[in-house]
């Protein structure tokens, strides 16, 4: 084994540590991602699916996932506001409570 190494140039052993180092961080960062992600939020519905996939495809698993694997999150539901202008007038008038007319010249 160690004739074996010895025989690698040091810049190729500098370089395999850096892709190791490369895929587990993608494990990480997809197995992470996924375990926080909920069902509704993944394509096909099942994390199982999606586990086997990062694990056993290596890099390119995790890879497939990140781009393709995640339904984007739903920002808002319901009806907007009618206008942007209302619902900051709004929400002055919570805080600061009604106008009562005297700045308005």
């Amino acid at each position: 084994m160690g004739a074996i190494v010895s025989a690698v140039p040091m810049w190729g052993l500098v370089a395999l540590g850096g892709l190791v180092l490369v895929q587990i961080t993608l494990d990480v960062v997809s197995l992470l991602d996924l375990y926080r992600r909920p069902v509704e939020q993944v394509v096909f519905a099942n994390k199982w699916i999606w586990v086997a996939v990062i694990l056993l495809v290596n890099t390119v698993g995790a890879i497939i996932y990140l781009v393709a694997g995640r339904k984007p999150a739903i920002l808002f539901e319901g009806t907007p506001a009618s206008s942007p202008a209302v619902r900051t007038e709004n929400v002055a008038e919570t805080l600061y409570g009604p106008r009562d007319g005297s700045d308005q010249g």
